[in-house]
């Protein structure tokens, strides 16, 4: 007997730059919730990525592999043109504190505006990630600290590679 989430396609769209275990969890979480997930990266050439595009679908492939409804893709242009293109009627959003809320909210009334057949649901982040954001993690990394466990591993050896002091080729002695 199937439950009537088995039809439900939804979006869970992302920058993903890069993939937290926040971004992970809400992942998981929402894979429970619907047949099937696309976990859409965001092509926006208006920012400058640490990742690209492909590199940040692979990362999401490697760690979402043990999902069988949950799919990769990329996206530019409207959400909820894609949304719609995809057969997708459910955008995944999450909530980490009271400001993502506000801007979230805008967001979802627009895309209702818009296309009012696609709903958003917010899901509240798991408490152990609800202060990870992708950009306070390029910030650590940069600065030579620890992230361990707010990546996943696979993440964390990309982060550490392209953060890597570049090697001196003509030390100057004294």
């Amino acid at each position: 007997m199937s439950s009537s989430t088995d039809s439900v396609v939804a979006i869970y769209p992302g920058s993903f730059d890069p993939l937290t275990n926040g971004h992970l969890d809400l992942i998981a979480r929402s894979s429970r919730l619907v047949g099937r997930l696309i976990v859409s990266v965001l092509n926006n050439d208006a920012k400058q990525p640490l990742f690209s595009v492909t590199e940040r679908m692979d990362m999401l492939r490697e760690v979402t592999a043990g999902l069988a409804n949950v799919e990769v893709d990329s996206f530019d242009g409207l959400l909820v043109d894609y949304a719609s293109a995809r057969g997708a009627t459910l955008i995944v959003r999450g909530i980490r504190a009271v400001s993502d809320y506000e801007y979230e909210l805008q967001m979802a009334l627009m895309n209702r505006r818009l296309r009012p057949e696609i709903e958003t649901m917010f899901l509240l982040s798991g408490e152990a990630y609800s202060f990870i954001s992708s950009r306070l993690v390029k910030e650590v990394v940069r600065l030579g600290g620890d992230v361990t466990g707010l990546v996943p591993a696979s993440v964390e050896v990309r982060l550490a590679e392209r953060f890597r002091p570049a090697p001196i080729l003509n030390p100057v002695s004294r």
